[in-house]
């Protein structure tokens, strides 16, 4: 089966030539995204080149480390990282059917799923924009990673599309597993840190929440809280977040 190359203004596919349509799918996709995006980011990335997997195993023989992620990440949100970054131009990810056999049966899984592409890119835009992080995070920097992941991951759940759709998600992790930290940790970050996002935007709106993924503040995570929530303790701040858990699974 041959590979072959489709094009949209801003992004590339390369694809097998039956998945055409499935390209343009995520081309259409990622444009949108894009023009979503640079409503609050001062710079969108164009350029990228998006590698379409028919399948969980192709994904995996390209990137061996993906599995790592899914073993890192809490079993409620595993099955939503569906792609990473091949360097700064190169996302490689799953093809919408592939997507769609993934997604359990439960509401919100699918469309989830379908918002994962937009969310790797979102990831993208909002590093290129947070001029605190490396250009390239090494294992030699893991504390950035570790401390920030709720907000880098969160944020770009949020502004990808998937938050909307993770309350069943969110209900499952927090009737399966320990007490969340806040901000959430490294194993929580892709599912709840979207939902520090989504309080920060109830109160205050979208362009704050930019702001925060835009910055790593040098005092830590709860500074940066505090700032962007106008000055709240960040104990405050903790309650009513476990207040818009609470109510995010009453509505679930």
């Amino acid at each position: 089966m041959a590979w072959v190359e489709s094009a949209s203004p801003s992004f590339t596919a390369r694809h097998h030539s039956t998945h055409a349509d499935d390209a343009d799918r995520v081309l259409h996709s990622l444009e949108r995204t894009r023009e979503y995006l640079a409503q609050y980011f001062p710079q969108t990335v164009e350029g990228i080149s998006v590698v379409l997997h028919p399948s969980v195993a192709s994904l995996s023989i390209a990137h061996p480390r993906l599995p790592l992620s899914w073993a890192a990440a809490s079993p409620a949100g595993r099955r939503y990282i569906a792609g990473c970054w091949a360097g700064p131009q190169e996302m490689h990810v799953l093809l919408p059917h592939a997507l769609e056999a993934r997604a359990s049966t439960v509401p919100g899984s699918r469309e989830m799923l379908d918002r994962a592409v937009p969310a790797l890119y979102a990831r993208r835009v909002i590093a290129e924009n947070n001029h605190d992080l490396p250009r390239r995070l090494s294992p030699r920097r893991p504390g950035i990673a570790l401390r920030w992941a709720w907000l880098l991951e969160g944020a770009a759940r949020w502004f990808g599309g998937q938050t909307a759709h993770a309350r069943p998600a969110i209900a499952r992790r927090l009737r399966d597993g320990r007490r969340p930290a806040f901000p959430p940790g490294l194993r929580d970050a892709p599912l709840l840190g979207g939902t520090v996002i989504d309080l920060l935007v109830r109160e205050r709106g979208e362009p704050p929440a930019a702001e925060l993924a835009c910055r790593l503040d040098p005092h830590g995570p709860r500074a940066a809280l505090r700032d962007a929530f106008g000055g709240r303790a960040p104990a405050r701040t903790e309650e009513a977040w476990r207040e818009h858990l609470a109510r995010m699974v009453s509505a679930a």
